[in-house]
C-alpha cells in the first residue's frame, strides 16, 4: 500500500513540466507542486508542528486548498478540512475538538481566530508562508496506518463528527476511484464540489498520480461551471445531485459545447430517476457514474458505471456494484445478512473503512461492528449484488404500521414536469402517528392537488402525501448540497419535542 507521498513523486518525475493546478490567477507545474509541499512540509516544522498534529483549513476551492490536501498529510501531520457554511459555534467546536494548532483561512477575523495559536489567511500571507519555507522531505516516518485527515460529517442528521480517515483509507479510495473512472494523463478534471467534502476530494489523489489537470472554481454556479467546461475542454468531474441537476437545468435552457465531457459522476445522496434522464439529455457525451459511500468509507463503496443505459430499466434506481475491493451486504438489526431483495441496514468493509470518530469510542463503537460499518442507510441487494438504497433509517416514515421510504415517493413527484426539487417526511398525525408530507420547489404554477393525484397513479395509496408545501425558495442544503431535512422537520416536530421534555 502507498501514501500520499506516491502520487506526488511520481508526479513530479514523469509530468514536472506540466500543469498540475489552476485556479484564478494560480497556476504551478508538477515540478512546482512537488516542491510546494517540501516547503509546506518545512514550514510545519519550522513552526513546531509536530508530526500526528492536525492543520485545519476553511477555504474556498483553489489551487492552494489541493497541495494542503496532499502535503500536510505527505508531511506527516493531518489536515483537517472545515466545512465553509458551518455557522461560527460549529467551526469553533470542530477546531477544539480537533485541537488543532494551526488554522489557514480565506475569512475575515473571527471568534475562530481565538481558538487557535496561529491563523494564516490566503492567498498573500500564506503565499509568504510558503516561499519563505526551507523544503524539507515528504513521508519521514509516515506509513499506511498513519493519520491522514480528520473529516468532520457535514451534520445532516445530527452533531457532527470528525472521522479518522489514514494513508491506507484514502489511498484504498484512489484504487477504487480509478477502477471505475479510467483515469487518463490528458484528464482535465474539474474540481466543483467544495474539498471539505467527499465529492470535492475523492479524485484529487487519483489525478496527481495520473499526471492530470486539477481546475478548481471558488464556488459552484451553474451556468460558470458549464462555461468553464466549455472553455477549458474539462473530461471529467463529480458534484452531488443537486449541482447535477442544476447544471441540467442550465444546460438545456442554454447550451454550451460540452462534447468534451466524458466523465460526469455524482454522489453523497438519493438522486431521481428523472433529474438523471435530463442530466443524460443534457450532456449526452458523457458517462454518467453513481457513487455510493459515505465519509467514514473514504468515500466510495459501491458505483454504477454506464449510469445512463440503465435508467429505463429495473437497475436504473440503483447505485451499483460493490468497487472491487469493497464488500457490502445488508444486515438485521441483529447482524444477520438478509435475504435477497429484502430490506436490511447496508454495512460495508473494506481497506476504505475509517479507523474511527476522533475522541468518541462509544459512537465509533455503535457503527464499527465485527470490521463492518453500519451506514445507517436502507437498501437491498438483487442476485448480482446491485445496491437499491431505499432511504436512511432516520428518514423513514412508519405511518399506521407501514414503512415508507421517502425517496420512493420523491422519485415519484420528480416525474411531473413541474417539479423542480422535492424532499418527502414524516410529521405527527395523532392517528397514524406520523403521515407522509412533501415540500416541493416547482419549475412552473402547478396545484398540491394535481401533485398529490399524479403520486396516486404511481404509488401505493398509504405512500402518496397526505399534504404538500410548495416554496419558492431552493430546498435548504448542507455545504456539499444535501438537503437537510431535519431543518424541514423541525418546525413540525418541535413542540413534540417540548412536550416530552
Amino acid at each position: 500500500m502507498h501514501t500520499f507521498v506516491d502520487p506526488i513523486t511520481r508526479a513530479e518525475r514523469v509530468a514536472r513540466d506540466k500543469t498540475a493546478l489552476v485556479s484564478g490567477e494560480f497556476q504551478f507545474s508538477y515540478g512546482e507542486l512537488a516542491a510546494r509541499c517540501r516547503r509546506i512540509a518545512g514550514a510545519l516544522e519550522r513552526d513546531g508542528i509536530a508530526p500526528g498534529e492536525r492543520v485545519a483549513v476553511l477555504a474556498a476551492n483553489s489551487a492552494q486548498y489541493i497541495e494542503l490536501y496532499l502535503a500536510i498529510p505527505a508531511a506527516g501531520r493531518v489536515v483537517v478540512p472545515l466545512n465553509t457554511r458551518h455557522a461560527v459555534p460549529e467551526l469553533v467546536y470542530a477546531l477544539g475538538d480537533s485541537g488543532a494548532r494551526l488554522l489557514i483561512t480565506d475569512r475575515k477575523p473571527s471568534a475562530l481566530d481565538e481558538v487557535v495559536e496561529r491563523v494564516i489567511r490566503l492567498p498573500g500571507e500564506y503565499e509568504s508562508y510558503v516561499d519563505g519555507a526551507p523544503e524539507t522531505a515528504l513521508g519521514v516516518g509516515v506509513t499506511e496506518d498513519t493519520l491522514a485527515g480528520l473529516f468532520y460529517t457535514g451534520g445532516t442528521t445530527g452533531a457532527s463528527k470528525g472521522v479518522m480517515l489514514t494513508h491506507r483509507n484514502l489511498i484504498a479510495n484512489t484504487y477504487h476511484w480509478m477502477a471505475i473512472s479510467h483515469p487518463r494523463p490528458d484528464d482535465r478534471y474539474l474540481v466543483m464540489a467544495p474539498l471539505f467534502h467527499a465529492a470535492g476530494s475523492n479524485s484529487v489523489l487519483a489525478t496527481v498520480w495520473f499526471g492530470g489537470l486539477q481546475i478548481a472554481v471558488p464556488t459552484f454556479d451553474p451556468a460558470a461551471v458549464l462555461d468553464m467546461i466549455e472553455s477549458e475542454q474539462i473530461t471529467s468531474t463529480l458534484g452531488v445531485p443537486t449541482m447535477i441537476a442544476a447544471m441540467a437545468e442550465e444546460q438545456l435552457a442554454n447550451p454550451r459545447n460540452t462534447e468534451s465531457l466524458r466523465v460526469l459522476a455524482h454522489g453523497g445522496s438519493p438522486v431521481a430517476t428523472e433529474v438523471l434522464r435530463r442530466a443524460h439529455r443534457a450532456f449526452p457525451t458523457a458517462e454518467l457514474i453513481h457513487l455510493y459511500g459515505a465519509t467514514e468509507t473514504a468515500p466510495l463503496a459501491t458505483a454504477l458505471v454506464r449510469e445512463q443505459e440503465e435508467l429505463e430499466g429495473p437497475r436504473g434506481r440503483s447505485c451499483g456494484q460493490p468497487i472491487p475491493g469493497v464488500d457490502v451486504r445488508a444486515f438485521d438489526p441483529e447482524g444477520n445478512e438478509v435475504a435477497t431483495g429484502e430490506v436490511g441496514e447496508v454495512v460495508i468493509r473494506g481497506p476504505n473503512v475509517m479507523r474511527g470518530y476522533w475522541n468518541k469510542a462509544e459512537q465509533t463503537a455503535s457503527v464499527l461492528k465485527d470490521g463492518w460499518y453500519w451506514s445507517g442507510d436502507l437498501g437491498h441487494i438483487d442476485d448480482e449484488g446491485f445496491v437499491f438504497l431505499v432511504d436512511r433509517a432516520k428518514d423513514m416514515i412508519v405511518s399506521g404500521g407501514e414503512n415508507v421510504y421517502g425517496t420512493e415517493v420523491e422519485e415519484a413527484l420528480y416525474r411531473h414536469p413541474a417539479v423542480l426539487e422535492a424532499a418527502v417526511i414524516g410529521i405527527p398525525d395523532e392517528k397514524w402517528g406520523e403521515t407522509v408530507h412533501a415540500v416541493v420547489v416547482p419549475r412552473e404554477a402547478v396545484e398540491p392537488d394535481t401533485l398529490i393525484a399524479h403520486c396516486r397513479e404511481l404509488i401505493a395509496g398509504y405512500k402518496v402525501p397526505r399534504s404538500i408545501e410548495l416554496r419558492d425558495e431552493p430546498l435548504p442544503k448542507s455545504g456539499p448540497g444535501k438537503v437537510l431535512k431535519r431543518e424541514l422537520r423541525e418546525p413540525f416536530w418541535k413542540d413534540r419535542k417540548e412536550q416530552v421534555s
